[in-house]
């Protein structure tokens, strides 16, 4: 694994046309852009976050008690590691391929590495159990397990509010810690804020514990506003409109990839796929680097252990377009 990889912003800046990152390219949404203009950034916000666990519990349906804000998605996933070690855990089982943080919160707290190529497997040696869907950053559906194993089982959320390929799975996710980060739904990924609902069955000590590990203050105002956006209905009517336009914007973008001769791994859901060019991995590089000079960013896939591969978030025709030029003018 690459530590620290990233798609998104780098040292040569932003991208102007960035397919390295997963946000939704409809967005930022006006709504919540519009609710952190007006957030009060001279007061502190409530350190318990008390209305802001209100609306999200009644966004979910769920009891308030089970929800825990959290800075990031990426800050919950290395606070959840840390509670899992600090409470018994000795390993951790990843999708076969997975976002880096969850390897990495184990490496840092000395938890040993177990891949699983299904729900079962390596699920009776682990404590702490990833899960993502739709996956990163294949896209793919996950097979979900509570039922296996013991200690936490955690499915990743992020990205099932940008699930394109039909409706998101209906499942009972009560037994499962659940992690949702509403700024890629949103398109503001600048923005950092998150939150988890605990299972049904947590107990109010572990829940307590849980956020004591978290520092005072965890999200600020700006935080607060886009996940309390996040929970009205203007919002969520523009999320369905923008998943439309990502739809139609996925089938061209699927189809240049065609045109470039570029093989696309199956089983997509969501606002992002993965692809494989006809390079080998030195030239493919060589020519994502000189892709960046000109504003055009992709994901190398090494990092998830698909080396020759890119990810690609879908982006609107004018970035599509630029993408097939520079990449038709290398000889």
């Amino acid at each position: 694994m690459l530590e620290g990889l990233h798609g998104g912003t780098d040292a040569l800046g932003v991208p102007a046309h960035d397919f390295s990152t997963n946000r939704n390219a409809f967005g930022p949404c006006p709504a919540a852009v519009a609710a952190l203009q007006a957030a009060h950034v001279a007061q502190y916000p409530d350190p318990l976050y008390t209305g802001l666990r209100g609306r999200l519990a009644a966004f979910h349906a769920v009891e308030e008690r089970r929800i825990v804000i959290g800075g990031s998605s990426s800050e919950l996933i290395h606070r959840i590691t840390q509670y899992a070690a600090r409470n018994g855990a000795s390993a951790v089982t990843l999708p076969r391929h997975h976002y880096g943080d969850y390897a990495h919160a184990a490496q840092v707290w000395g938890l040993a590495l177990q891949r699983r190529d299904s729900a079962e497997a390596g699920m009776g040696h682990g404590d702490l159990h990833w899960f993502c869907e739709p996956s990163s950053p294949l896209g793919q559906l996950d097979t979900v397990s509570a039922s296996a194993g013991r200690g936490w089982h955690v499915l990743d959320c992020a990205y099932r509010p940008l699930w394109l390929e039909g409706e998101a799975p209906q499942r009972n996710l009560d037994g499962l810690w659940q992690l949702w980060t509403p700024n890629k739904a949103l398109g503001m990924t600048g923005v950092r804020a998150a939150y988890a609902i605990a299972p049904l069955q947590a107990t109010d000590e572990a829940l307590c514990a849980l956020r004591a590990l978290a520092p005072s203050w965890v999200v600020g105002a700006h935080g607060v506003a886009m996940l309390e956006a996040w929970t009205t209905g203007e919002v969520q009517q523009w999320l369905a409109l923008g998943l439309q336009s990502l739809r139609i914007w996925k089938r061209q973008q699927l189809a240049l990839c065609e045109r470039l001769g570029w093989a696309v791994e199956p089983g997509h859901q969501a606002n992002y796929f993965v692809a494989r060019p006809p390079l080998d991995e030195e030239a493919l590089v060589q020519r994502l680097a000189r892709l960046r000079t000109q504003g055009i960013k992709l994901r190398d896939c090494a990092s998830f252990g698909l080396p020759g591969h890119v990810r690609l978030g879908v982006l609107p025709p004018a970035s599509q377009a630029a993408l097939e030029q520079a990449w038709s003018a290398f000889p």
